[in-house]
């Protein structure tokens, strides 16, 4: 079975709902932004675990299920993912986190959920300003962003809002570029 762990900070319907994902092999993060009226808010943020123990199908499995839930319960306009990296030094990693981008990307492709891809370079300088900030600048931009008084945890579900927020800011600046009567709602 599935193990999700969640957090539902706020709910409410959504003009606009984009899940952020960062994609990992045992913990998979998970954050539902809500944009409405002007404002960001998280609906809900959390973690899809697979077993450590159990083969690689069917964690990757577990992981599909989790995903396809959250896509499910939420029904986001889109989805945006973080990018492989993967450092010669440990090309194993970059494959392993290839399959489990790829049972997410097919979660996404079987509930017709567009994916934006993100480099974290990226996801990074649009929260902090540089590209080469830490994971603990990352955490605490989310948490200034949001108002919130501790560091989500795991560190995968702050990572899973920023990739979130990453993708709102992004698709605000193509927006904010195009005429304005042909504006097309955030995905």
């Amino acid at each position: 079975m599935t193990q999700v762990e969640s957090i539902n900070v706020h709910g409410s319907a959504a003009a606009v709902v984009v899940l952020g994902i960062d994609p990992g092999l045992n913990t998979t993060g998970y954050g539902v932004l809500e944009v409405a009226n002007q404002q960001i808010r998280i609906v809900e943020a959390g973690v899809v675990r697979s077993r450590p123990k159990d083969t690689l199908g069917q964690r990757l499995a577990e992981i599909h299920r989790g995903v396809t839930d959250v896509l499910n319960t939420f029904r986001p306009t889109a989805m945006a993912l973080e990018n492989l990296y993967s450092h010669y030094e440990r090309p194993q990693t970059a494959i392993l986190m290839g399959h489990a981008r790829g049972v997410i990307c097919l979660a996404a492709a079987q509930c017709q959920i567009p994916v934006a891809n993100y480099a974290a370079t990226q996801v990074k300088k649009t929260l902090t300003g540089s590209g080469r900030a830490p994971k603990s600048q990352v955490q605490w931009a989310i948490c200034r962003e949001f108002g919130l008084t501790a560091v989500p945890e795991p560190p995968d579900v702050a990572d899973a809002l920023a990739i979130a927020l990453c993708h709102v800011h992004f698709s605000r600046t193509l927006a904010l570029a195009a005429p304005s009567d042909s504006r097309e709602p955030l995905s």
